[in-house]
């Protein structure tokens, strides 16, 4: 057995992990959640780390109001980057691997194709820079460490764009949605399933392909677009009664919809390295939204 520990239980990722474990009966999976450890106290996660004993650490656990963080940076820091950091401390004392996942936020969306790995990082606000001195802190520490970057994610737990879309196409005959950033939209339950897809090879002790991962879906489209593929699909499964099926969804600019954080125009990131080191990629974005609106669906 694979004795996962899981830090960020209630998050998009930590529900998805939860949701897709009993796929994989060679991993046992402990959850941690604020009540059980909080993550501005170091000592609480070195001290959880050690009780539990765990083959492995996954840390799905962030602070992501990219907005709030311009005006809690030093909170955002110690949840980014301070928590980080004695996680990947105590992996690397242990020899175990860690995996944390990070965002596209550290680059500055400026690229013209998609970023790779080795493309250099510019973030734009207090939430990216965090992101990456997290980032940084784990390759100092730990040898054993994938860091995994992913974006625009969705899924049917908590809040995000697809829950908020389907809610305003219901109620509103008219929106206005970005359509200059461009992004690849990401199921967390695609990700969840090709982390414990990945975790027979990352505890192995011969593995050798640690580092920095982008992992995101196939499909790159704006926020007007991915409007579009929901309210296409939800209108697909709800049927045309659905209230949200004769929603107008125009086309609106970054400047219409000003924010406190700058958000990068493009984050459109490559997904070769994964693919060529472990064989696989995410599934279709097609199947991947369909997917996840069924459960919205039936209620999960």
């Amino acid at each position: 057995m694979i004795n996962t520990l899981v830090f960020g239980k209630n998050g998009q990722l930590g529900r998805s992990l939860a949701a897709c474990s009993a796929q994989f009966p060679e991993t046992t999976v402990q959850f941690l959640d604020r009540r059980a450890c909080d993550l501005s106290k170091p000592a609480k996660i070195t001290a959880l780390i050690d009780l539990y004993r765990p083959d492995v650490i996954i840390n799905a656990a962030a602070y992501t109001a990219v907005d709030q963080a311009e005006n809690e940076p030093d909170l955002a820091h110690k949840i980014n980057c301070d928590a980080v950091q004695t996680m990947a401390e105590r992996a690397a004392g242990l020899s175990i691997p860690l995996i944390h996942v990070s965002t596209d936020y550290v680059f500055d969306g400026q690229a013209e194709k998609p970023y790779r790995e080795t493309y250099t990082v510019a973030p734009l606000g207090v939430y990216g820079a965090t992101k990456l001195a997290g980032e940084e802190a784990v390759r100092a520490i730990s040898d054993k460490h994938l860091i995994l970057r992913t974006s625009w994610v969705y899924s049917p737990f908590g809040k995000n764009f697809v829950k908020t879309m389907l809610r305003l196409l219901s109620e509103k005959t008219e929106i206005g949605v970005v359509d200059d950033q461009q992004g690849c939209p990401t199921s967390a339950l695609d990700l969840a399933t090709a982390i414990l897809r990945i975790l027979p090879d990352v505890t192995r002790g011969d593995f050798t392909q640690f580092g920095t991962y982008h992992l995101v879906s196939d499909t790159q489209m704006t926020w007007c677009a991915f409007t579009r593929e929901i309210q296409a699909k939800a209108t697909k499964l709800l049927g045309k009664e659905w209230s949200g099926a004769a929603c107008e969804i125009k086309a609106a600019t970054s400047a219409q919809f000003p924010t406190v954080a700058q958000r990068p125009a493009y984050s459109v990131m490559s997904t070769e390295k994964f693919m060529t080191h472990f064989g696989f990629g995410l599934p279709q974005f097609d199947r991947s939204l369909s997917a996840v609106l069924q459960k919205l669906a039936g209620g999960a």
